[in-house]
């Protein structure tokens, strides 16, 4: 990416549509989203069911393409690049972090956040550095030869941060991070989230959840495959309103 691509909006997606299958079995998952997201934003995704929700993310993540429409990242139109390009630019830019974890029950934390550096032909004492400063970036380092069934739900969803923060992605794209937390958990992880956006992380993360989703600076909400509305997080609404009295 050159510096010109860097300097306008982080992603752009302009009359997307997606339809699977075909003919009578054809079915429109996206019906023309609009959607900019500047650098350093945090995005709650909401919406029901079907609603189109989590078929952007695949998009915005680069593991599905549109039928129709332009999405930019960083300047490149991404729908235009082939399967290798848009690998190269997931492990390059995106870290995802996914409700249900996603680790290997049998290895230690730190093995865990160290295997995205793997495919980046880090040696082991490179890998091991970055991803003992991933873990202490999320508050871990003392659990860092702990496998995951020795740590409690919200410390296995830290080391799935840490995982994805390891790479110094551009965006970190989060599933439900608090789908399988009890509410104290689910608090802490927001809370690192925003801190981890306060330090210049773009966050795009869909919940069904309106208390997690008031962590966020924007919030859009998918309906019938298209953008609904979009608000403001009444958490950022709120400190703004207290910093102006």
């Amino acid at each position: 990416m050159t510096q010109a691509q860097t300097n306008g909006p982080l992603i752009q997606l302009e009359g997307i549509t997606k339809t699977f299958g075909r003919g009578a079995a054809a079915f429109q998952a996206l019906k023309g989203v609009d959607m900019t997201i500047e650098h350093g934003d945090f995005v709650a995704v909401m919406g029901p069911s079907g609603s189109g929700k989590s078929t952007t993310m695949n998009i915005l993540g680069c593991l599905d393409t549109p039928t129709t429409g332009i999405f930019r990242f960083l300047g490149v139109e991404v729908q235009a690049l082939n399967r290798d390009q848009r690998s190269l630019l997931r492990r390059r830019y995106l870290g995802f972090v996914f409700q249900g974890f996603n680790l290997l029950a049998r290895t230690s934390a730190l093995e865990n956040v160290e295997l995205p550096l793997i495919y980046r032909g880090l040696n082991k004492a490179e890998r091991k550095e970055a991803a003992m400063r991933a873990l202490d970036q999320v508050g871990l380092a003392p659990w860092a030869d702990h496998t995951p069934g020795e740590l409690s739900g919200g410390q296995q969803q830290r080391v799935a941060i840490a995982r994805a923060l390891v790479s110094d992605p551009e965006v970190l794209l989060a599933d439900e991070p608090t789908g399988n937390l009890d509410t104290e958990r689910s608090i802490e992880i927001m809370e690192l989230l925003t801190e981890l956006n306060r330090k210049g992380i773009t966050i795009l993360m869909v919940t069904h959840e309106p208390e997690m989703a008031a962590f966020a600076r924007t919030i859009v909400h998918f309906r019938d495959g298209l953008v609904e509305r979009i608000e403001q997080g009444h958490l950022h609404r709120d400190a703004a309103r207290a910093e102006a009295q």
